[in-house]
């Protein structure tokens, strides 16, 4: 998955996605399906805000966690919730990336959840 609005291209991992896959899931088998659509739009519009470049009001780099490492909190605005969006800006020549790793919740521990060099 790609979001290409802005200047930055953001793109998921095969983790993130599954990370997407899995709130969206808990979401609606907790909350339903009113405030499943309202959630995925929550962080749709987080994720969409990164497409502005590491710079978006919310970033904060995260060097304790990892080099090159940030986070942006999905609650912005009016929108309420409880996920990070773990990303590091990805050198790919020309385009200007944001690589989306993990979408954690707020509550865990994001050292343990950090992937791998290699992962992705």
């Amino acid at each position: 998955m790609t979001v290409e609005d802005g200047f930055w291209t953001v793109r998921l991992t095969a983790t993130a996605e599954a990370d997407f896959r899995s709130i969206v899931d808990w979401t609606l088998d907790q909350l339903g399906g009113k405030q499943t659509l309202v959630y995925a739009g929550t962080i749709t519009a987080a994720l969409e805000a990164l497409s502005d470049g590491p710079t978006t009001v919310g970033v904060k780099a995260r060097p304790e966690i990892g080099k090159g490492l940030f986070t942006l909190h999905v609650a912005r605005g009016n929108r309420r919730g409880r996920h990070f969006v773990l990303f590091r800006v990805a050198d790919k020549g020309r385009t200007r990336t944001i690589e989306v790793l993990r979408l954690l919740h707020d509550a865990m521990d994001l050292e343990r959840h950090v992937p791998g060099e290699d992962d992705g």
